[in-house]
Order: structure tokens, then C-alpha cells, then sequence
């Protein structure tokens, strides 16, 4: 049975990043030895989107967030960076986060239902 979903960053710099989540964005970790640090990211779902013929099959990770507003105001005053304003697509409101080392990720609050508190198993539908 799986369990849980253990998403990779890749990152030019894995010590700038590492140091991110754990002082900038607070998350808790485990040391997995040698400072290889393996953080709690919380509840996940995973959405099927359609590839294009440009990019074709591909991966891609994204933070959700309750209050985006509050949230980039309270990471600003940790010293996080984001790529432009929040904005609105017909999804969420969103904005990338600068990650040190290791580019930028999207963050949104959804407008959208959400299942990650959904029970393990079944549908809703």
C-alpha cells in the first residue's frame, strides 16, 4: 500500500535549499545522515494534467496554501523572495517562490476543491 509521496527537489546548491525549508519556511525533518535532510511537507494530492507535443510527459511540484496573502507576507518577514506579484488564474490565486539554489515553485491558494483530506481510499463523486 503506498503510504505517502516523497516529491525530489533538485537543486544546484542542496545546502542553500535544505537551510530554506528548514529556517525560512520552518518545516520539520529528519536528518537522514550526513545533513541529507528529509522534511515533513504535510497532506499531498496529485492532480493528471494533459502534456503538450512541446513538453511532453513531465513532473512538476506546487505548494498549496489556505491564505496566500498572509503567507507571503509572513515569509517575506523570514527573508523569502518571489517572482512577481500574486495573481489569479481560473484555478487560484498564485505566486513562485524563490528557493535558493534550486529556482522557483509555484505556490497557490486553489479556488478549486481539494483532496488532500479526502479518506484514503474510494471517491467522492
Amino acid at each position: 500500500m503506498i503510504t505517502a509521496v516523497h516529491a525530489l527537489l533538485y537543486a544546484d546548491d542542496p545546502t542553500a535549499a535544505r537551510d530554506f525549508f528548514r529556517d525560512v519556511l520552518g518545516w520539520t525533518h529528519v536528518d537522514a545522515g550526513g545533513g541529507w535532510l528529509i522534511f515533513r511537507s504535510g497532506p499531498s494530492e496529485l492532480a493528471i494534467h494533459p502534456a503538450d507535443a512541446a513538453s511532453g510527459p513531465h513532473h512538476e511540484v506546487s505548494f498549496m496554501w489556505d491564505d496566500l496573502d498572509a503567507t507571503v507576507a509572513e515569509l517575506r518577514s523570514r527573508g523569502a523572495d518571489f517572482e512577481g506579484d500574486v495573481g489569479r488564474q481560473p484555478w487560484g490565486r498564485t505566486v513562485r517562490l524563490v528557493v535558493p539554489g534550486a529556482g522557483s515553485i509555484l505556490m497557490y491558494e486553489p479556488t478549486h476543491p481539494s483532496a488532500h483530506s479526502l479518506p484514503e481510499r474510494g471517491s467522492t463523486t
